[in-house]
């Protein structure tokens, strides 16, 4: 289903989430599909299924490659470089 590690995997857990919500789609009113947290800085933005796609926007700023399903009990990544899935990790929350 996915791979243990990518060459941009950050080890260990996610960092402390900055939200515990899409800011950008609660700024914009919309609301989030899916939340992801970002495996370097913690940033939670919401997937692609939602129209800002801000956790791949986030990705594209920030060059931050890999993010973590911030569901609660998911366990499994994406590394936006290799565009491959990655974990399994433990849940982000």
């Amino acid at each position: 289903m996915y791979e243990k590690s990518c060459g941009h995997l950050t080890e260990g857990e996610a960092p402390t989430p900055k939200s515990d919500t899409c800011e950008e789609c609660a700024k914009a009113g919309q609301k989030p599909v899916q939340l992801r947290i970002c495996r370097t800085c913690g940033h939670v933005g919401c997937c692609d299924s939602t129209p800002g796609k801000h956790a791949t926007a986030h990705f594209q700023a920030s060059k931050h490659s890999t993010m973590q399903s911030f569901e609660p009990g998911d366990d499994w990544g994406w590394c936006y470089e290799h565009r491959k899935g990655i974990g399994p990790f433990p849940p982000a929350r």
